[in-house]
């Protein structure tokens, strides 16, 4: 179930949008909550959404498709030496798209830039072992024998960079907290009006339509 509200301060808040989907991410539902917002002359400016419908691809696509600032948290990147915050992450090197080559923390540099069909839209840049080899650091950076760094493209590497840093400031974490009201009417329609039970089997008698 996909409810969108609108947060106005100083207006009374108005249901906008209901659906359903069955077993489906709630990234995947959020092109078709903008299709039916512009059918009815509805879209906002800004949609303030949950981490569930929040990723680089949809506000970049929000913003071109629709010109809807989408306001959500963008998650930090999962990889392994992230999460075990020792070595060195993707954000330790430093990517240059003009030249297309990346720099390792410890200075070396990468020109092996490959952009493969099968990783789009990530560029895909290895080290050679030749390079990582010698490194004392190696096995903090890497598993195997060199590394590899896998980036979006420029133009949504550079919006996810900028949306993180967005994430850090106090006046988007006061817009983002007018969006805590919508939880509320979530459970309304939960709890009080069974929202998620539904009388009909099959998928098919499951789904919103729109009227």
């Amino acid at each position: 179930m996909h409810l969108t509200e609108t947060c106005d301060e100083q207006r009374v808040n108005v249901i906008t949008d209901v659906a359903t989907m069955v077993s489906a991410a709630d990234s995947q539902a959020l092109p078709g909550i903008h299709a039916r917002l512009k059918r009815r002359r509805l879209l906002p400016a800004q949609h303030l959404v949950d981490g569930g419908y929040t990723s680089v691809a949809l506000l970049d696509a929000s913003a071109r498709t629709y010109k809807i600032d989408l306001v959500g948290p963008l998650g930090e990147s999962n990889s392994r030496q992230r999460n075990a915050e020792d070595g060195f992450a993707r954000e330790n090197f430093i990517i240059d798209f003009e030249r297309r080559e990346v720099t390792c923390p410890n200075g070396k540099v990468s020109g092996n830039w490959n952009e493969l069909p099968s990783m789009a839209p990530f560029t895909v840049v290895r080290f050679d072992k030749r390079q990582c080899g010698p490194c004392p650091e190696r096995t903090s950076c890497t598993s195997g024998t060199a590394r590899t760094v896998n980036f979006l493209s420029r133009h949504l590497h550079e919006l996810q960079a900028r949306h993180r840093a967005d994430q850090q400031d106090p006046a988007w974490r006061r817009l983002y907290a007018l969006r805590s009201g919508t939880e509320g009417t979530v459970e309304e329609f939960a709890g009080g009006h069974r929202a998620r039970h539904c009388r009909y089997r099959g998928r098919t008698k499951t789904q919103y339509r729109e009227v």
